[in-house]
């Protein structure tokens, strides 16, 4: 789902990261409060205190997704469930979990927990509000605040649409799976109900763009968009661990990898190993012994006039817990260590003995081939 990501902060043990597409969300969301929404709601103020409020109302939504998001990833925490972090996206952000709930109910006190956290958002911020007017602040200060209050209950609303992956969508999974105890089944039929939802906002956006309602049906369009590839995306998420899980990585570990020397100097690295194989992580071997490994991601690094003086040795990078996984793994590990720091290949090691290179490429199409057979 995701691409390169860039970390904001950290908050309560857990990593806050921004996936690009959420940039050209928040501009998005700044421009239509900015020359739509306050505008057309407080009257005779200037271009920049509209355009203020604006990118006000956008940090505000931002800080208010990060606590949705939050309270899932602290009752999953409680539940015993590793989340790698939030990420920030395209309409809203995503706990990362590394794997799925234990259990339906579970899930189901997992999803209903956002909703809950955004609906008390809201209405904090409606009693603000009303403060504010109390005392007298300005109307745009107090408009803004009443934005926010607005913004999470509706927040709060639509999380509660049964349609996967929402919160609501995973409440009905949630139930279906604790009636009929297949989780495949309902996650195929919750994803389907949302990958539905999505179509119809789809239509009903481009019925507004027609009409004359260009940001209301811009909104509905990108946000249907976005549902029904993520209610996809999801459904194939799961078989893919599904499939996989319990697999163990001989069935397609290469057992007789291209290792490099840690003599070799980087010219030659490049233009008889890269070049020749298209890897981009060479485990370094030295007298049978595993001793780091380069990648193309640190060849960058180097200057090109010092490629020809510098050795692999020089340069390598050790061992660590992101680029290895140990023999008795099975599938399912090695994709979500593939996922959690973004790489294509991890080296199967015991000790320091190089057992062999599992790649996603040879992952993919074992899982390709199961799908095709057992279907």
């Amino acid at each position: 789902m995701f691409g390169k990501q860039f970390r904001l902060f950290q908050l309560v043990g857990f990593e806050v990261k921004i996936d690009p597409s959420w940039i050209i969300i928040a501009l998005l969301v700044s421009w239509s409060l900015s020359v739509g929404y306050f505008p057309h709601k407080y009257l005779n103020y200037s271009t920049r205190t509209y355009w203020l409020m604006g990118i006000a109302g956008a940090v505000g939504l931002f800080m208010s997704i990060i606590a949705h998001e939050m309270t899932h990833s602290i009752v999953a925490r409680r539940y015993g469930i590793p989340i790698r972090g939030i990420t920030l996206f395209l309409f809203g952000g995503v706990a990362e979990m590394d794997e799925e709930p234990k259990g339906a109910v579970d899930e189901f006190i997992m999803a209903v927990m956002g909703p809950i956290s955004s609906a008390m958002i809201g209405l904090a911020c409606y009693g603000i509000y009303l403060f504010g007017r109390y005392v007298g602040w300005p109307y745009p200060v107090s408009g803004v605040i009443l934005y926010l209050a607005m913004i999470n209950g509706l927040l709060a609303a639509f999380n509660l649409l049964p349609a996967f992956p929402l919160d609501g969508g995973r409440m009905l999974r949630a139930a279906l799976w604790h009636i009929k105890g297949n989780l495949k089944w309902a996650t195929r039929v919750s994803a389907g109900i949302g990958s539905g939802f999505g179509l119809f906002l789809i239509f009903y956006g481009v019925f507004h763009f027609i009409t004359g309602q260009f940001i209301a049906g811009m909104w509905l369009f990108l946000i249907g968009m976005f549902l029904k590839n993520a209610a996809e995306a999801s459904y194939q998420q799961l078989i893919t661990l599904r499939t996989l899980e319990g697999e163990p990585l001989w069935r397609f570990m290469n057992t007789s990898p291209v290792t490099v020397p840690p003599n070799l100097t980087i010219d030659n690295l490049v233009e008889d190993y890269i070049y020749t194989y298209h890897h981009k992580l060479y485990p370094v071997v030295a007298d049978g012994r595993l001793t780091g490994c380069i990648t193309t991601r640190r060849i960058k690094e180097i200057p090109r006039d010092q490629w020809p003086h510098t050795t692999v040795d020089d340069v390598a990078t050790s061992c660590n817990p992101d680029n290895t996984i140990g023999p008795d793994a099975d599938a399912t590990e090695a994709l979500s260590k593939m996922r959690r720091t973004n790489s294509g290949r991890l080296m199967v090691v015991d000790r320091d003995r190089l057992l062999g290179i599992v790649s996603l490429k040879d992952m993919m199409a074992f899982l390709s081939l199961k799908i095709e057979l057992e279907s």
